[in-house]
């Protein structure tokens, strides 16, 4: 089955958060120490910084009534760049999918359902939500469908606002996480310049709490372990893809899940991607959760070129991974 990406698009809230202002905090970090470990310069919260400044948001449950943005807002911002780069209206728009690793509403109504209001949508809407993972599980889940039971046009929304997760008087979280969605208009009867391809998901449920958002509570992860399965299973996922993908008449680039840039660096280097063929934003924007690959893929969309070739790898909690090839064959994106 085909399944065609139409467009991308992202959305970022306005408050900075800087390593200077975690500095501010007096919580033991710094800019150096900061871009030594993880290698992220900023990152942006749906929350003013004088809340995080004030309370550190100790108490995760107030967070969303002091924050100027939800999972709503900024993933129907993300949507309406996706439908605008797709050449599409509102009303052709057939079925909503979201998910994300920090819901506004504990799953009543559906994240999707909030997304699909925000965007004045009386369409189907459901959540397929996989936590950092959850755009990539999104398409594996229409590539299982019976294309002609699809709508022409399926929005697929990645919102987080895990900054209201976070413990700002711990700095091995609070140098990590920023807000961000991403969103992407696909199809599997309507071709377009770019096709989704190889697309694969897998989980290990053994390692469920390994990384946790407990409701109304601070996220934590086992970072080491997280991280060394992160960069096992993404570099497998490039391996395998460039077997697939790659010919010398194609140019294969490289997108992963933005959990720090030191940990890109290492798949980058141990799956042998050149430099100017790896893409990122964590370095201004931080670990997105569900947004961070696909915002990244949106933020360069205007650059893809026919012969193109994008390996995408992500991993998330549950434990789980997937990966897909974005491949670039039309005119233009």
């Amino acid at each position: 089955m085909s399944l065609y990406l139409h467009g991308l698009g992202h959305a970022h809230p306005e408050a900075e958060i800087s390593n200077r202002f975690l500095e501010s905090l007096d919580i033991g970090t710094s800019d150096e120490w900061i871009l030594e470990r993880v290698g992220i310069r900023s990152r942006r919260s749906v929350m003013p910084l004088d809340y995080i400044r004030t309370t550190r948001n100790r108490d995760p449950r107030e967070a969303l009534d002091a924050a100027t943005d939800n999972n709503a807002s900024l993933g129907a911002r993300a949507a309406r760049m996706a439908i605008a780069r797709a050449g599409i209206t509102d009303t052709e728009i057939g079925l909503v999918l979201s998910g994300n690793s920090a819901t506004d509403t504990s799953g009543a109504p559906a994240e999707a359902c909030n997304v699909a209001a925000a965007l004045g949508l009386d369409t189907p809407a459901l959540d397929v939500s996989s936590a950092c993972t959850s755009f990539f599980a999104q398409l594996y889940f229409l590539s299982l469908m019976d294309p002609a039971k699809l709508p022409p046009y399926v929005l697929l929304v990645a919102p987080e606002t895990l900054s209201t997760t976070v413990d700002y008087e711990d700095r091995a979280t609070a140098v990590l996480w920023g807000d961000a969605a991403a969103a992407g208009i696909v199809s599997t009867r309507v071709s377009a310049p770019a096709e989704i391809v190889a697309n694969a998901l897998a989980s290990q449920p053994s390692g469920r709490d390994k990384v946790v958002v407990p409701r109304g509570r601070h996220f934590r992860q086992e970072g080491r372990t997280v991280q060394m399965f992160g960069i096992k299973k993404m570099v497998a996922a490039v391996e395998r893809l460039r077997d697939e993908l790659e010919v010398p008449t194609r140019r294969l680039h490289f997108v992963g899940h933005q959990a720090n840039l030191r940990m890109l660096e290492r798949v980058r280097d141990l799956a042998e991607i050149p430099t100017e063929r790896h893409h990122t934003n964590v370095e201004w924007y931080g670990n997105t959760g569900a947004a961070s690959a696909a915002s990244v893929l949106s933020m360069e969309w205007e650059k893809w070129r026919p012969g193109d070739d994008v390996a995408v790898a992500g991993v998330g909690a549950g434990l789980t991974w997937s990966s897909y090839g974005v491949r670039f064959v039309g005119e233009s994106a």
